[in-house]
């Protein structure tokens, strides 16, 4: 499949990367969805909670929702999305991934990049309202990693699943890390890493024999708290073992439903490996559009939904034709 041709053109002043990043994660403000909570119990006897908001008329349709590293179904992101979906006929769910929804989770293990069993029991739960035919995925950033991950790990998909929408992501876990470490980056691995440091805290006295004080004081970077917590927690040997496993580059291959990924090149979070120009072109279902701009989740679009919201609903409707 030829690469995408990306029609993007952000305001003069959303151009530098820093300034979209920043402007889409801390300034925006979308008004008007309203969301409905609801929790399911999971397979491991945790949970996750699931903000649904819908369609004006009732619809046969729905977009799954998945948010980034330490985001929620609040974000703006994820709003925007939804609301953009509602306000077209098609429901929205945005999934809160386990100990995001304002609530500590139950077990030690918490989320990460490719913790697809929980996806996969979002979209078992979804099918099982009987309502909807079609059921779309969108990802951004970590979420993005998980949905591209989900669909080409070679499980049976379901038949109602259409297409997914995969929006900064990091292909290649390893080289996003690094990028994150970068000094142009360090502003935002120190957020990260507060947010992750904070939420692992309480779990030292709820599960001291999964990780002691020591262990979590001598949590410096990101790669450190991946080495810690994140591959101790979920099964994999170390942070790079992590890195190798959950990397959604792998798996492109393998995927056999239509697939857009939107990355734009001047995304800071982002490594060359994040670009899969190679998988794209040698798999018809693996669509990639490389906008000049958009940062990180960035894409503004000034009065209306944002680029990568808008080319959402896009591809939905052209794969619905078919």
């Amino acid at each position: 499949m030829p690469i995408l041709e990306s029609t993007y053109k952000p305001p003069f002043w959303a151009k530098k990367s820093f300034v979209s990043t920043v402007f889409s994660g801390l300034a925006r403000k979308v008004e008007g969805v309203d969301q409905t909570r609801e929790r399911i119990t999971l397979p491991d006897t945790d949970f996750l909670d699931l903000d649904w908001s819908y369609a004006q008329q009732k619809s046969n349709r729905i977009i799954i929702l998945l948010h980034g590293l330490e985001g929620n179904a609040q974000r703006p992101y994820i709003t925007g999305t939804a609301k953009h979906f509602n306000n077209n006929g098609v429901d929205a769910v945005a999934v809160n991934f386990r100990g995001c929804g304002g609530e500590p989770n139950l077990l030690f293990r918490s989320y990460h990049s490719g913790a697809t069993e929980d996806l996969d029991a979002t979209v078992k739960h979804v099918l099982s309202k009987g309502q909807y035919d079609e059921i779309y995925i969108k990802g951004i950033s970590l979420g993005a990693n998980m949905v591209l991950k989900y669909v080409g790990e070679g499980r049976e998909l379901p038949t109602e699943l259409k297409a997914v929408i995969a929006v900064s992501t990091p292909c290649d876990l390893k080289g996003s890390c690094g990028e994150l470490l970068s000094l142009k980056n360090k502003h935002y691995a120190i957020r990260f890493l507060a947010h992750l440091k904070d939420k692992l805290k309480p779990k030292l006295e709820q599960f001291p024999n999964n990780i002691s004080v020591a262990d979590f004081d001598s949590i410096k970077t990101l790669i450190d708290f991946d080495d810690v917590y994140t591959s101790k927690a979920h099964g994999f040997k170390d942070a790079f073992d992590y890195y190798e496993k959950a990397s959604c580059l792998q798996f492109l291959p393998n995927i056999k439903v239509p697939s857009l990924i939107i990355n734009a090149l001047n995304d800071s979070f982002l490594s060359a490996e994040c670009y899969p120009v190679k998988e794209a072109k040698q798999n018809s279902n693996v669509l990639l559009e490389m906008p000049k701009y958009g940062g990180h989740v960035g894409f503004i679009q000034k009065g209306k939904a944002y680029y990568n919201e808008q080319r959402a609903l896009e591809f939905v409707i052209e794969v619905g034709k078919g």
